[in-house]
């Protein structure tokens, strides 16, 4: 017995030894948090405020280094640094789940599957938003919140009021099925391209128009190389803050709980921001004079939804009928209260 005991704590002196020290400030556990866009926006305000949080409550054991603008990676490599544990931290758009394998994340892209804020938070805060986090453990993903940025506004250099506008238009898009089908049902030609790309894209004419929430508008200067913005409301745009699984289930039991009470803080921060600065975004670009706004009337606006409703009876075999059921059911729930 007295052997096997001993042996016993040489097997935890062992673990412990092998075991990575505590963190201090002179050591502390890093986390990258790598994003595409620019700092003064709800994702890059998110992301520091999620920085400020987590190194004052753990006093300085923790760093968070926050890389936006892609200066670390674009859109279409920052996944597979991830999986790869070269960042611990991303926030990217819902969509690019999609090609990762996850379908079902393309549900967010369907044009006018969100009425309003309420049913979308009834989603993400609540057992579908937790349902879909699980589908990414299999690929190395812990997800830990979900970030708004906004409902999404149609820019090009031709007025967009009624759905034949779009006819023979190259409209860029991230990677989604969704989106690709979204603008075909429109007579587009949707054009895949990493977000650092586009304002470049739109000044060259390599594409003629694109959709985004304002505040992405106005602070890639979008609206300085685009002639029209329509306010659409078509589609929303949302964020997974996500981290790598190994490095999430490594960190010790008392820092992970820190992270996640402070990621609850950042996330309910860049919530708030995020309909007020596309609010000042729509504002400045006003300001500006050098983009023109159309503001749909209810008839053209019931043109647009006529045109893009059966997309999502189209994309049912792609992301889940039984899931697009589902969101409706929420949104039932909340006219009914």
């Amino acid at each position: 017995m007295k052997r096997m005991l001993l042996a016993l704590g040489l097997l935890v002196l062992a673990a412990v030894a092998r075991a990575d020290p505590a963190p201090t400030p002179q050591n502390p556990i890093i986390i990258k948090f790598s994003h595409v866009v620019a700092i003064d926006t709800p994702k890059g305000r998110g992301a520091e405020r999620f920085k400020q949080l987590v190194e004052e409550r753990t006093a300085g054991r923790v760093r968070v280094e926050v890389y936006p603008n892609s200066t670390l990676y674009k859109d279409k490599e920052e996944l597979e640094a991830l999986q790869l544990g070269a960042v611990q931290m991303l926030a990217p758009s819902v969509s690019k789940f999609g090609p990762l394998g996850v379908k079902e994340y393309e549900v967010f892209d369907l044009p006018y599957i969100f009425p309003n804020k309420d049913v979308l938070h009834r989603v993400t805060e609540g057992p579908i938003g937790a349902q879909l986090f699980a589908k990414l453990e299999s690929k190395g993903i812990h997800g830990l919140a979900y970030w708004d940025n906004g409902f999404k506004v149609m820019t090009a250099n031709r007025p967009l009021r009624v759905p034949a506008d779009f006819k023979g238009l190259k409209m860029r898009i991230q990677a989604s099925k969704v989106l690709d089908a979204q603008f075909r049902a429109l007579g587009a030609n949707p054009q895949v391209m990493a977000f650092s790309d586009v304002y470049q894209a739109l000044q060259t004419g390599v594409v003629d128009g694109t959709e985004n929430t304002p505040s992405n508008v106005y602070t890639q200067k979008m609206n300085e190389v685009q002639k029209y913005l329509t306010l659409s409301d078509h589609g929303y745009i949302g964020y997974a803050v996500i981290t790598n699984r190994a490095f999430w289930d490594k960190l010790p039991p008392d820092i992970r709980t820190i992270l996640e009470q402070a990621m609850r803080d950042a996330t309910r921060y860049a919530n708030a921001i995020s309909q007020q600065d596309n609010d000042d975004a729509l504002a400045a670009m006003k300001a500006t004079q050098k983009i023109e706004f159309i503001e749909l009337t209810p008839t053209e606006k019931a043109a647009w939804r006529r045109a893009l409703l059966p997309v999502q009876s189209e994309m049912e075999s792609r992301v889940g009928k039984d899931l697009i059921d589902a969101i409706h059911k929420e949104a039932q729930t909340i006219g009914a209260e």
